[in-house]
């Protein structure tokens, strides 16, 4: 959206009138802002001011100002102390995809690789967890073809506490000791049982 129109809807939402079909503007303005995907990278207008924000919807609500709080404590966490095995880093201004960079483990069948991942993290993030998948093909019985990761922390096991730092030390982890009893893929769980 862009800084021209929000401003015009955001004075018109200040001002107290009603937007088409008598709805408020904004409601109109909060659905617009719902239906925006989250990774599209947002351009302002030529020669106007960004709002002072940032990430790809124009007005963050309080559960994504949260997130998003979250997301920059996490990511200055690991500017601080960055890890030796990976690195993760924001994809253009949007604060809620990652791309991540995972160089495979020593004494492991990957060992020398590296491994590119995307990160999407919701809006409710921490309560929800992010969405991870692989963009580096890689043969593991517990990532798809399609490079979705069978990983328990993703899924049943997420807890708020958990960051994206534990997250990437688990899919480290995973590479190291794959997991064949429960399989993604199982025609590579059993060809690694019986290797």
């Amino acid at each position: 959206m862009e800084w021209t129109r929000w401003k015009e809807k955001n004075a018109t939402r200040n001002s107290g009138q009603s937007g088409e079909n008598g709805e408020s503007t904004s409601i109109t303005l909060n659905k617009e802002i719902s239906s925006e995907r989250r990774c599209a990278a947002a351009e302002p207008a030529a020669g106007s001011l960004w709002p002072p924000w940032t990430g790809s919807s124009p007005v963050p609500s309080s559960g994504e100002g949260l997130a998003l709080k979250r997301i920059k404590k996490e990511l200055s966490d690991l500017q601080r102390d960055p890890p030796a095995q990976w690195s993760a880093r924001p994809v253009g201004d949007d604060w809620f995809c990652r791309q991540a960079t995972i160089t495979g483990p020593n004494d492991s069948p990957y060992q020398g690789g590296i491994f590119f991942l995307n990160i999407h993290f919701p809006t409710d993030y921490p309560f929800k967890p992010s969405k991870v998948a692989f963009t580096t093909k890689i043969y593991h019985p517990n990532i798809h073809s399609n490079r979705s990761i069978c990983l328990d922390v993703l899924q049943s096991h997420w807890s708020p506490s958990l960051t994206v730092s534990e997250v990437l030390l688990s899919i480290c982890s995973l590479l190291c000791e794959p997991n064949p009893d429960d399989p993604l893929v199982p025609e590579i769980a059993h060809t690694y049982k019986a290797n």
